[in-house]
């Protein structure tokens, strides 16, 4: 698989990541099959998936603990994100971003994982009580002390719809400018599809200009690029996508246009070339500093995605894309 660098460290990871968190959390948790999904993990990694992506709050911290599994045997084919800032309470999530809760977080992760060394330690969310520059000096420490190799920022919770376009990462880059007077930034992961391309007006500018990598989190809508979702078929209580405003019945029919979109592409390139290769392909074809990381726990899945990082799209099918109608249903 091709590599990509990103950051001033030149971190080299494969160009499709492995996004872990629907391994053990979000996605309707009652289906969960660990062996599954370390078949899956395994996977990604012989087929040079070497991202792979998590956080301690998914599960909680039983995310951490399959991959820990898996990096036992395999730390060395792996390239290992995770985070740092949100606690699962009962009712709610909340952001910690104070210095000694960082530390404490990381030495837990990292005896989760099982592992002397994070590649990427993202913050989850800073945390509006603490300046972020605190957390990120905290987490800076971490670098010199060999416990971390880069640093990142999470934009993925910023939520927006077409009133907001161009302004929806004016804080996340307000954040970045901030800790980058602090520590040098690595990568910043922020949601980017065909259906939600928001990252595209401002964030993947400024990262572009400092070589920082953008990680595509949702670069298949939540499921819905895959083309595999029927409109109206319901989903589990503890499934994110139950809350979420796109996927109402009426509001996953009203998108199938940009699946259809996406089959039409797809089509060009011949037989077994599916609409989620296709949105994975489109990801890598903004930029080489931007890596999608694609959740998956099964491995025809994580089979299907690594596939894309050997498909071109032409000028015509980048123009196509690019012409889709806007997706409907927002947060706003």
């Amino acid at each position: 698989m091709e590599r990509r660098t990103i950051g001033a460290a030149a971190l080299a990871v494969g160009a499709v990541g492995l996004g872990c968190m629907p391994m053990s959390w979000a996605y309707s948790t009652s289906r969960q099959r660990g062996e599954e999904s370390l078949r899956a993990a395994h996977r990604a990694l012989d087929l040079g998936s070497s991202l792979l992506d998590t956080a301690d709050m998914y599960g909680p911290f039983t995310n951490e603990l399959l991959l820990g599994r898996v990096l036992k045997e395999r730390r060395s084919d792996a390239f290992v994100s995770t985070k740092v800032g949100l606690l699962v309470g009962e009712q709610h999530i909340v952001a910690n971003g104070r210095p000694g809760y960082v530390r404490r977080a990381c030495d837990a992760s990292l005896r989760r994982l099982q592992t002397e060394v994070i590649d990427l330690y993202q913050l989850h969310r800073a945390d509006p009580e603490v300046p972020v520059e605190e957390t990120w000096g905290a987490m800076a420490e971490l670098v010199r002390a060999g416990k971390v190799r880069a640093l990142g920022l999470s934009a993925v919770g910023a939520r927006g719809g077409r009133r907001s376009r161009g302004r929806l990462h004016d804080g996340t880059i307000r954040q970045l400018e901030r800790v980058q007077q602090v520590f040098p930034v690595s990568a910043v992961q922020a949601e980017l599809s065909v259906w939600s391309p928001d990252a595209l007006e401002s964030l993947l500018p400024w990262c572009t200009a400092r070589g920082v990598g953008l990680l595509a989190a949702m670069p298949l809508g939540n499921g819905f690029l895959t083309g595999t979702l029927t409109p109206g078929e319901g989903f589990e209580r503890d499934d994110l996508r139950a809350r979420h405003p796109r996927f109402t019945a009426e509001m996953m029919a009203a998108n199938q246009p940009v699946v259809a979109g996406l089959r039409r592409v797809a089509a060009r390139h011949g037989d077994g070339v599916t609409p989620a290769q296709v949105a994975l392909a489109w990801v890598l074809a903004q930029g080489p500093h931007v890596i999608p990381v694609p959740g998956a726990k099964r491995e025809r899945w994580v089979t299907e995605n690594a596939a894309a990082a050997d498909l071109r799209l032409t000028a015509r099918d980048l123009a196509e894309l690019g012409a889709l109608p806007a997706a409907r249903g927002s947060w706003d």
